[in-house]
């Protein structure tokens, strides 16, 4: 089912990957029609089959993207798919966008994404949790694929839970590499994809990749997301073991991320971050 012309319009502002694509086929599927705002530099140009109404923007025009949601009639957006923070310091910003950089007391995720909220809220447009209609792409505790972490992977995630979080909630990153129990990589603006090259690389391969959201994650942006290329990128560097914050992780193509995990030989587990709470060892290691 897709929305007809009465039907409630939701604004997409697209970023990279696949989970613009998916999410935007959900919320069609859901009686929405969908308004996409795709970035030039980041989105997929199939985006066009997945919505309803389209425009192509340069990140950092801020101006054009409140006009365009203003006059499709847009009182409710979200974020989906994410933009490669080296981008924001090549940045051609429009006036609009120009003025809230220079209010900003840093570059920091969190602060500028939080002040382009604020700045459509004052335009008369909400922006909602980009998990909200996305239910089935976070899928709770438990291991995913034919193979459980073994102990030594166990002590990994272990470890790397509470270093991942606490990068996590400096607005550093939001991943950590891990090998018996020494950091092989963290993520900084480079993306998770570049850590586990470079943590791989470092280690000689059998390392541990542990990603999680950051404490009091606002989920209206940036929340934690994996897919296929995850693992490719994984098997790639030798990899062996995912683990991942349950319940506040996007997982993308599911089915197929699984496959390949098991074609590389990698676990993937989900972990319940209660289980992580005051520093213990996690619900999964062995006795």
């Amino acid at each position: 089912m897709t929305g007809g012309a009465g039907a409630p319009v939701i604004g997409l502002i697209a970023g990279y990957g696949r989970f613009p694509l998916l999410y935007a086929d959900s919320l069609r599927a859901q009686g929405y029609r969908v308004f996409c705002a795709a970035i030039r530099e980041e989105s997929d140009p199939d985006i066009r089959a997945h919505v309803d109404e389209l425009t192509w923007l340069r990140l950092g025009q801020l101006g054009k993207l409140i006009e365009a949601f203003r006059k499709a009639g847009v009182e409710e957006a979200v974020m989906a798919g994410k933009v490669h923070k080296t981008r924001i310091y090549k940045l051609r910003p429009d006036l609009r966008a120009v003025k809230l950089m220079a209010r900003a007391p840093d570059f920091k995720d969190d602060t500028l994404l939080g002040a382009v909220a604020s700045e459509l809220d004052r335009a008369g447009i909400r922006l909602v949790s980009s998990i909200e209609h996305a239910g089935e792409l976070l899928p709770g505790p438990g291991v995913l694929t034919r193979r459980d972490p073994d102990k030594t992977e166990q002590g990994d995630i272990a470890f790397g839970w509470e270093l991942a979080k606490s990068i996590a909630g400096q607005d550093i990153g939001q991943s950590v590499v891990i090998k018996k129990r020494s950091v092989m990589a963290v993520e900084a603006i480079e993306g998770t994809d570049e850590a586990i090259r470079r943590g791989g690389s470092l280690g000689g391969g059998g390392v541990t990749v542990v990603k999680v959201a950051k404490p009091g994650q606002d989920v209206r942006f940036d929340v934690p997301t994996v897919g296929v290329d995850t693992v490719e990128v994984m098997a790639e560097a030798g990899a062996t073991c995912l683990a991942l914050e349950a319940g506040m992780t996007l997982v993308l193509d599911q089915a197929e991320m699984v496959a390949a995990a098991d074609a590389a030989g990698i676990s993937i587990v989900l972990e319940d971050p209660l289980a992580h709470v005051g520093g213990g060892e996690g619900s999964r290691i062995p006795s």
